[in-house]
């Protein structure tokens, strides 16, 4: 989550699902206790995730979070996903996609998005 830079252009991959969406950096992650969305603490917002707020006052042990904004995204029930394509999926939270064409062009079409243009 640190090596995330403001600018960097993301997908969002959720596990057994596929592709839910696609967006830029915006702030780069802090401490989840320091983040403050639409002039609120993150913590007082109702969160999907159980126990967001565990070892908040820890910088060691707490969650961080870096703000995004999504240009396209899509619900689980509908993430995008083709089995058996070659398509590329890790378990880190950060990878690049630069040497994975097939997964960039998958992602463009079903996105209905243009991803080097967003870096630009």
């Amino acid at each position: 989550m640190m090596g995330f830079q403001v600018g960097d252009v993301i997908a969002a991959y959720l596990k057994r699902h596929g592709f839910v969406g696609i967006g830029q950096i915006t702030a780069a992650a802090r401490p989840i206790r320091k983040v403050i969305i639409n002039r609120k603490p993150l913590l007082s917002h109702e969160l999907e995730c159980d126990n967001m707020g565990d070892n908040s006052e820890s910088d060691e042990f707490c969650e961080y979070v870096a703000l995004v904004h999504w240009s396209r995204t899509t619900e689980r029930s509908d993430a995008k996903w083709k089995p058996r394509s070659g398509l590329y999926t890790t378990t880190h939270v950060r990878a690049s996609l630069g040497a994975q064409p097939t997964t960039i062009e998958f992602l463009e079409k079903e996105f209905d998005i243009d991803l080097r243009q967003l870096v630009a």
